[in-house]
């Protein structure tokens, strides 16, 4: 329904204040009939937990099927409502017009019914159902005193928590044993890093029934960015399996066809959105004699990474440096950046007293270079980088995966540069082998799988990170024919994707 916010979240673009995305009456309808809250039912001793409700739209419609079933069973609806339907939202003037719509209908209300009150801070009852669209509100327009709150209230307010995370928290902590949860809310925490406390509290102590990914659906009231989806969690022993659809159009809901996927144990369970995942023959990455990496993070580019350096530095202290922005449009255009490099082979920091330039460039900028958290933990260390700097990496080929790119090509480098902190990498083989791995990240098999494991961002992109490169699972490499070998090669060089799809698709199709 509406999420909870005032203008204390700021407003969005549209001119509607953060948090407020109001779901669709067909969603709505269609969530009520997943925790089975019908009107066929004898509903009188159903407890029901609206935690952001906005102006009704989920109360108008838990009240119409609890008058359906009193008329149905013969029992009091506003004496049920009062009793057993619990609402809240911060916004007085969302709470009021909430009350108006179900006057409207008929049913008298309790004060306690539905509260102007901040759920994540009110002392709740149990419940046998949890159902909303929670507020998504980002880390950033959270207001400090709520992100202390959030920190030290809720485990699962990890990394760059979105506001809904601790709602989903307190939610499920609310639910009676059996109770059903079920919220639209954006997709981000079933496979980001943000969400994975609250992934790993749900594998732990829920079990996850189903999750309906609405990413392509009009799932709600105004055009908007929130990449939805509708879980339904149950307060019971953990689930080896859940229930996975794709749902194009909201007035397909009640037809979908689902699919099952495996719970994986012990393991982040967004591997189990990867079709591939339980293919025994296949390996990830780093089984298969790989290493993923990301290139360096320094605290200073603008003062570790120059075109200028070969000029101000001395030159066994400086390695062509590579960047996500030599890497687009399928095209390898060297910017001629620098990599600064203040380290030895053995990792410790060079002694400037035996490079003068590299001293007095450094000093130049000592003031700004000593301002940074990683020198002032280490302030005799202050010219040292976040990361440290590996020199063996630059000779090593490698393959170059800038971290968001519309790139179908995937770049090999045979050991001429340093990658950058917005480059991830792949090392540990031959020039040959990272091409035949190459190949087959171009395919449509792997970039699939990458999309099924990873969130999309705008325009489409998806993100190479070592999170995401990690759950990728292909055929062992070494098992392929020398003659499967050669064409993938030679295709890989043309780069055409789908004469590598052709080769691919009898080892993943079968």
């Amino acid at each position: 329904m509406s999420s909870n916010d005032t203008p204390i979240y700021g407003l969005r673009s549209s001119g509607g204040q953060h948090g407020d995305v109001y779901t669709s009456p067909d969603v709505v309808r269609f969530m009520l009939d997943k925790v089975n809250y019908t009107a066929d039912r004898d509903l009188r001793n159903v407890r029901v937990i609206e935690p952001s409700c906005g102006d009704g739209e989920f109360v108008a419609e838990i009240a119409r099927r609890l008058l359906l079933s009193a008329e149905r069973y013969n029992f009091n609806a506003s004496k049920t409502f009062q009793h057993n339907v619990r609402a809240y939202d911060i916004d007085e003037t969302k709470i009021d017009k909430c009350k108006k719509r179900i006057s409207k209908m008929g049913i008298v209300y309790a004060g306690q019914s539905i509260q102007t009150a901040d759920f994540l801070k009110t002392a709740t009852e149990k419940a046998d159902i949890v159902i909303g669209n929670p507020p998504y509100i980002r880390y950033e327009n959270i207001p400090k005193e709520m992100l202390d709150f959030c920190r030290n209230t809720f485990s699962t307010f990890h990394y760059r928590s979105d506001l809904y995370i601790p709602f989903f928290e307190k939610t499920l902590a609310s639910l009676r044993p059996g109770g059903l949860h079920c919220f639209i809310c954006s997709n981000r925490w079933l496979k980001n890093e943000y969400g994975k406390k609250l992934r790993q509290l749900i594998s732990h102590k829920y079990a996850l029934n189903t999750i309906i990914n609405l990413e392509q659906a009009d799932a709600f009231q105004e055009e908007v960015l929130a990449y939805p989806a509708i879980t339904v969690i149950s307060k019971d022993k953990p689930a080896e399996f859940f229930d996975y659809a794709e749902c194009n159009n909201v007035s397909e809901l009640h037809s979908l066809s689902y699919g099952k996927r495996i719970m994986p144990k012990g393991e982040d369970w967004t591997v189990a959105f990867n079709v591939f995942s339980n293919k025994s023959s296949f390996l990830t990455i780093e089984q298969q004699g790989f290493r993923i990496g990301i290139g360096v993070a320094t605290g200073a580019d603008a003062i570790f990474v120059s075109r200028d350096l070969p000029q101000l530095v001395e030159a066994e202290l400086i390695m062509p440096g590579i960047n996500a922005r030599d890497l687009r449009g399928n095209r390898f255009q060297w910017q001629g950046e620098y990599l600064l490099n203040p380290y030895n082979t053995d990792g410790s920091l060079v002694n400037l007293v035996d490079y003068p330039r590299a001293s007095a460039y450094l000093e130049n900028h000592r003031e700004r270079l000593s301002a940074r958290h990683i020198a002032k933990k280490s302030p005799s260390r202050w010219y040292k980088t976040i990361d440290r700097i590996s020199p063996s990496l630059l000779s090593q080929p490698k393959i170059l995966l800038p971290d968001m790119s519309g790139n179908t090509f995937v770049f090999v480098d045979d050991g001429e540069f340093y990658p950058l902190h917005n480059i991830y990498y792949i090392v540990g083989q031959s020039s040959m082998q990272l091409r035949l791995l190459a190949a087959f990240l171009m395919s449509d098999y792997i970039r699939n799988q990458l999309a099924a494991v990873t969130n999309s961002m705008n325009g489409g992109f998806l993100r190479w990170q070592s999170q995401h490169l990690r759950k990728l699972r292909l055929p062992n490499l070494n098992d392929i024919p020398a003659n499967d070998v050669q064409h993938l090669l030679a295709h890989y060089e043309c780069r055409k994707i789908s004469a590598i799809n052709s080769t691919l698709k009898k080892y993943f199709d079968s």
